[in-house]
């Protein structure tokens, strides 16, 4: 099973107070995104790298609340802006989730504006492992990739890393879904996430 990181997310009790964090953590304002009409949610965005790039996201105040659980752990009481999860790109949904270790959840179309795509969440939209596995997301074949819509702010992602109480199953579960490269995780006695991204001013842990 051939998979990638596609993104970081960050979650916030609102849009306004997670991209606040993220320039304060970054040095760099998080761009315009859109709304999510399917999930009551609407986003801001930064590139990383070639093909990898940093939501942040939050409820739509206005938006129409949706028939099912929101996303990322949205619908609990989030009370701060944090690193909360992770998701990885696929070029075959149905091929990882038939591969996963775990269920991944069922598959869902999403749109955000003229984007389209297919990502597959648990049903409760709670995250996986507390966030250390990641949601598996399908861009269709067509599309151009978010990050590549983005200007370079001269950020890059050098490293993704997690804490779990059972480390080695988590590991394993990344591995038979070909993402144990792409993040580190060690046992730790609760769940938790940080990337350490390249700015401008220097190195940054963000959590």
């Amino acid at each position: 099973m051939n998979a990638v990181l596609d993104h970081l997310v960050v979650t916030a009790p609102t849009l306004a107070e997670g991209a606040a964090y993220v320039q304060e953590r970054l040095g760099v304002e998080p761009r315009p995104g859109g709304v999510h009409p399917d999930m009551g949610t609407h986003n801001r965005l930064l590139r990383l790298d070639e093909g990898i790039y940093l939501e942040v996201i939050a409820i739509h105040p206005a938006g129409t609340p949706p028939q099912v659980p929101r996303w990322f752990d949205l619908d609990a009481a989030v009370d701060r802006a944090r690193l909360a999860t992770w998701v990885a790109r696929t070029t075959d949904l149905e091929a990882g989730i038939a591969a996963a270790a775990h269920d991944p959840g069922p598959v869902r179309p999403m749109r955000r504006g003229a984007l389209h795509w297919r990502i597959a969440f648990p049903s409760d939209g709670g995250l996986l492992a507390g966030g250390v596995l990641p949601p598996l997301i399908e861009w269709p074949p067509e599309a151009t990739h978010p990050a590549e819509r983005l200007p370079d702010d001269g950020l890059a992602l050098e490293g993704l890393y997690g804490t779990h109480p059972q480390a080695a199953t988590i590991r394993a579960q990344l591995a038979a879904i070909g993402l144990d490269t792409a993040i580190a995780v060690e046992a730790g006695e609760e769940a938790a996430l940080y990337a350490r991204i390249r700015t401008p001013s220097g190195r940054v842990d963000l959590e």
